[in-house]
C-alpha cells in the first residue's frame, strides 16, 4: 500500500526497512532535519534519514508541522493510505492524523500504558520491570494516548542494558506493523489508571546520586547505556560508570568503602566492573585502580 514513513534515530530504521522490503510504496519519508554533530560540528544527517535515500526514497524534514500550511499540503497531496511513525521527534497536529485513510500508526517501545513519552526502554530498565515491549497504535492527538492495535512483550534480563533491548525492540516493532497492515486489528483503549510517563532524557540524568539504594544506581546505570551514561565526581575527576553490581556495604553514601572501588549508597553498596574517566579509554576497574591512588576518605559525589 501507499505509505509515509516518519522516523529519525536508529530504532526506526528496521521498520523502514522491512516495509520496503515487503512491496509496500513509501511515497515520501519524514525525518528531523539534519543537525550539527562531531567536533567539526558538520551537518549530518539522522540515521532514517541515510537509510532512506540508501533506499533511494524522497525525504523531507520539515523543522515543525503544527502550522505549516506548506508540509501539510504536499502531505494531503500524497494520497496515503497509513503513515507509519517510530520515534520521529515531531508531535503530529490532527489535521495530519486525519489525512492518511487509515490515518497514522505508531510503533513504541512499551507495553503501553505502562511507558509513555520519549524514552521508555530506559524507563523500564531504571524501574525494575520484569518485561518491555513494542505497542503498534493508532495515533491521536494525544501523547501516547491512542488505541493499541497489537503488543509483544520481552522480557528485561538481569543484566540488560538500554543499548541491548533497543536492537531487539526495534525488530519486532518492524515485524509487528507488517503484521498489522496486513492484516488490521480491533482497537483496545488504553486503561489510564495504569499510564506513566517518560521524559526525554537529558546530560543532567547521567549523575548519579548516592543517596539512593545501589539497587536503583545499577539499574539506573543499565538504563543510561550508552546514552547519557551514569557518572559520579571524585574529587576533580569526573568518572563513568559503565557497569556496576550490588554488593552488601555501608556507610556515608559515596564514600569508598574498600580497594575494590565499592561505594556506600543509600542502602547497600556499588561495586563499579567498568569504567572510564573523561579523555580515557574503558577499563575493567581492576586495570584502574592498578595506576590510580585512592585518596585516604575519598568519596563519589
Amino acid at each position: 500500500m501507499k505509505l509515509a514513513f516518519m522516523g529519525s534515530p536508529d530504532f526506526s530504521v528496521p521498520a523502514l526497512q522491512a516495509l520496503v522490503a515487503a512491496g509496500h510504496e513509501v511515497a515520501a519519508v519524514y525525518a528531523q532535519p539534519p543537525k550539527p554533530a562531531g567536533r567539526g560540528q558538520k551537518e549530518q544527517k539522522c540515521p532514517v534519514h541515510q537509510a532512506a535515500e540508501a533506499l533511494g526514497l524522497p525525504v523531507r524534514t520539515p523543522r515543525k508541522l503544527r502550522g505549516n500550511d506548506e508540509e501539510l499540503a504536499v502531505f494531503q497531496s500524497l494520497g496515503l493510505e497509513a503513515a507509519v511513525v517510530a520515534a520521529y521527534g515531531l508531535i503530529l497536529p490532527q489535521v495530519f492524523l486525519d489525512a492518511p485513510k487509515r490515518g497514522c500508526l505508531n510503533i513504541h517501545a512499551s507495553l503501553l500504558p505502562r511507558w509513555r513519552g520519549a524514552a521508555p526502554i530506559q524507563a523500564a530498565i531504571a524501574a525494575g520491570d520484569a518485561e518491555t515491549g513494542i505497542t503498534i497504535m493508532q495515533m491521536e492527538a494525544g501523547l501516547d494516548t491512542g488505541p493499541m492495535l497489537r503488543r509483544e512483550a520481552l522480557p528485561i534480563g538481569a543484566h540488560d542494558t538500554a543499548a541491548d533491548l533497543h536492537d531487539s525492540l526495534a525488530e519486532i516493532g518492524a515485524k509487528l506493523i507488517l503484521a498489522e497492515l496486513a492484516a488490521p486489528s480491533a482497537p483496545v483503549a488504553q486503561n489510564e489508571a495504569l499510564a506513566n510517563y517518560a521524559p526525554k532524557l537529558t546530560r543532567e540524568d547521567a549523575r548519579l546520586d548516592f543517596t539512593q539504594p545501589a539497587v536503583v544506581l545499577e539499574r539506573r546505570i543499565r538504563a543510561f547505556t550508552p546514552w547519557p551514561g551514569a557518572l559520579g565526581l571524585l574529587g576533580d575527576m569526573v568518572i563513568k560508570i559503565l557497569a556496576a553490581e550490588v554488593v552488601a556495604g555501608e556507610g556515608i553514601p559515596g564514600t569508598i568503602l574498600d580497594d575494590q572501588l565499592t561505594i556506600a549508597c543509600g542502602e547497600g553498596a556499588l561495586r563499579p566492573t567498568r569504567l572510564q574517566r573523561a579523555g580515557k579509554a574503558a577499563m575493567a576497574t581492576a586495570d584502574f585502580l592498578r595506576g590510580f591512588t585512592l585518596p585516604e576518605g575519598a568519596r563519589f559525589y
